[in-house]
């Protein structure tokens, strides 16, 4: 199996990669390089996250902060401007719009996650409140009983106290 140069190699991978995407078959009978070369060399290039005509990552290989990035990226930009980027980054405008459309989702939903928050901190305040005032009164209930019973003993020893 020949060896080729890195500067062969990074000529050959320009004719097959963008802005020119010359054909796996056409590139390999030009340059008299097998196929299966040619195929591992745009595998290599597609693990390091270069753009492959013919081949799109799929959402699941997209983090979440890449889709951010490309949205954040892309919406400045006019529509042929997004089809070019797109082109480059082997996506298409719709999935921008979809990853869009989530963030924007993620956001209102976070929105309406804090409002809930808000709502039970406010409706757990009140409770507290209301539990505290019970404990109060309970306490009252508590001290005026106590006071009661001491009392009602002093009565029943003073009375005691008489009979002898």
């Amino acid at each position: 199996m020949p060896r080729y140069s890195a500067e062969r190699k990074a000529a050959v991978l320009k004719k097959l990669l963008p802005p020119h995407n010359h054909s796996v078959a056409s590139v390999a009978t030009e340059e008299g390089i097998s196929d299966a070369t040619l195929y591992s060399w745009l595998k290599q290039c597609r693990v390091k996250g270069v753009p492959v005509p013919g081949y799109t990552q799929g959402d699941s290989e997209w983090s979440p902060d890449a889709k951010l990035a490309v949205v954040i990226e892309t919406a400045t930009l006019s529509e042929a401007e997004l089809g070019a980027y797109c082109r480059v980054k082997g996506l298409y405008p719709e999935q921008i719009q979809q990853w869009k459309a989530a963030c924007l989702e993620g956001a209102g939903r976070q929105e309406d996650q804090e409002k809930a928050a808000h709502k039970q901190r406010k409706e757990d305040r009140k409770t507290i409140k209301e539990l505290k005032a019970e404990v109060r009164r309970k306490d009252k209930v508590v001290a005026e009983t106590t006071s009661l019973l001491v009392l009602s003993k002093k009565l029943d020893a003073l009375y005691s106290g008489e009979d002898d």
